[in-house]
């Protein structure tokens, strides 16, 4: 990062100028195979339309949306793009039954996000979803049951292997 960048988003934060900030898959443009991120900026979090979101910004880490349009290009669906805006919409409206979705939505303050070294990538707060957290115990049943399994099965490998070379050596014309 260079200090200009990092003098920029800090003042953009301090300002609370950030309402929302979506982390988007990669090859969703044509024009770049990274992802990318949309910012959605407001200069007055207190309008009266929405609820008051004055010290709080919006993550949504949606980088797992979307279906391989053909080997280089992905694309929403319909349902994805409903799903990340009525996500943001029930966070901004006054009536929102928002909450945060462990993994994919978090509403943050300002004091956080200055505590995150103004970094705004939406991954850092949202965490890790409930479905790919591991679980040490359960990593290790499964690791010994594959390592049983392997064992076997590079036994019967062995085998197979003993098996094939005897009928080589049975094959073989008075050499």
């Amino acid at each position: 990062m260079t200090s200009g960048e990092g003098d920029i988003r800090q003042a953009i934060i301090e300002d609370d100028l950030v309402d929302c900030i979506v982390a988007l898959p990669k090859q969703l443009f044509l024009t770049t195979q990274i992802p990318v991120c949309l910012w959605f900026l407001s200069k007055n979090k207190n309008d009266g339309k929405f609820r008051d979101r004055k010290g709080e910004t919006l993550f949504i880490d949606a980088r797992k949306f979307g279906y391989m349009v053909d080997r280089v290009h992905k694309a929403f669906t319909d349902e994805d793009i409903e799903e990340i805006a009525s996500i943001y919409l029930s966070w901004k409206n006054k009536e929102g039954k928002y909450e945060d979705v462990k993994g994919f939505c978090k509403s943050v303050t300002i004091e956080n996000i200055k505590k995150g070294n103004f970094i705004l990538t939406p991954g850092r707060y949202v965490g890790i979803h409930e479905d790919l957290e591991m679980d040490v115990t359960n990593f290790q049943e499964k690791f010994s049951k594959l390592e049983i399994k392997y064992k076997k099965l590079k036994n019967i490998s062995n085998e197979l292997d003993n098996q094939i070379s005897a009928m080589l050596e049975g094959l073989k014309f008075g050499s």
